[in-house]
């Protein structure tokens, strides 16, 4: 817009090299005419240099970078709506998830937790009702709660459908000899236990491709392991709902 300045500018001295050949009348019209142009002209750069400011603010508020002056008009625009849309795909995954944690609320009202830990949404299950101390088998309390969880997942065709992961979890107490060595060979086999008995057809048959099993030992504690108390909530068996690659997205800011 800069440039079409200097071209109107210099089409005034054109027109009154060619006044003698027109009224004074219509001299004073082409001039008022030009005049007029160049002030619409103005006009409009200076509304572009209103917008341009507009949308600078507007990506520093968010906290997008614009070099200063550097990007053009639809440099910013385009910025802005990049941000406007990755937006909207959180509002998307905010509100998948705000149904899903809504799908799960019955399983709080058993007393378990359901929350998100490490960027994933985590149900947690107490081992020692599960577990007898130093065991792998289930107890007959432990299969009651997870023939609970798995007839709230195996109910839903939104939740049958997502992949999981159990995630077996020990106190730092050391574990020596016995079939299971250490506390990463007893958090495994527990986790494992859980998976099978998930699958195994008991309670609604949960698809088998849809899980997996994993032991963290002591490595992943949620409480201090200096007390019982922190020792007791360390023994514990999470089922980790495996974000989709869309998902993996800050969701500890969703939680909120």
């Amino acid at each position: 817009m800069m440039r079409r300045l200097p071209l109107l500018l210099l089409a005034v001295p054109a027109l009154l090299a060619l006044g003698c050949g027109h009224s004074e009348d219509e001299w004073q019209a082409q001039i008022n005419k030009y005049n007029t142009m160049v002030s619409e002209k103005d006009t409009e750069l200076n509304a572009a240099k209103a917008r341009v400011a507009a949308l600078e603010a507007e990506l520093h508020a968010k906290g997008i970078e614009t070099n200063n002056l550097q990007m053009s008009l639809d440099d910013r625009e385009k910025a802005l709506a990049a941000y406007k849309e990755r937006a909207r795909q959180l509002e998307l995954i905010k509100a998948r998830f705000e149904l899903l944690r809504s799908k799960l609320e019955s399983l709080t009202k058993l007393g378990l937790a359901v929350h998100i830990r490490h960027n994933r949404m985590v149900i947690s299950l107490p081992g020692d009702v599960l577990f007898d101390t130093g065991k792998d088998s289930l107890r007959k309390d432990g299969e009651d709660i997870i023939g609970k969880v798995a007839a709230v997942i195996g109910g839903d065709a939104a939740l049958v459908n997502r992949d999981y992961q159990v995630a077996g979890n020990t106190d730092n107490q050391p574990l020596s000899g016995g079939p299971f060595k250490d506390n990463w060979g007893l958090s495994v086999m527990r986790a494992r236990s859980v998976v099978v008995f998930l699958v195994a057809g008991k309670n609604p048959a949960l698809p088998r491709q849809h899980w997996s099993a994993a032991g963290f030992g002591d490595t992943d504690p949620v409480a201090d392991n200096g007390s019982k108390d922190g020792q007791q909530k360390n023994r514990r068996c999470d089922i980790i709902v495996v974000p989709s690659a869309e998902e993996m997205l800050d969701l500890t800011a969703l939680a909120h």
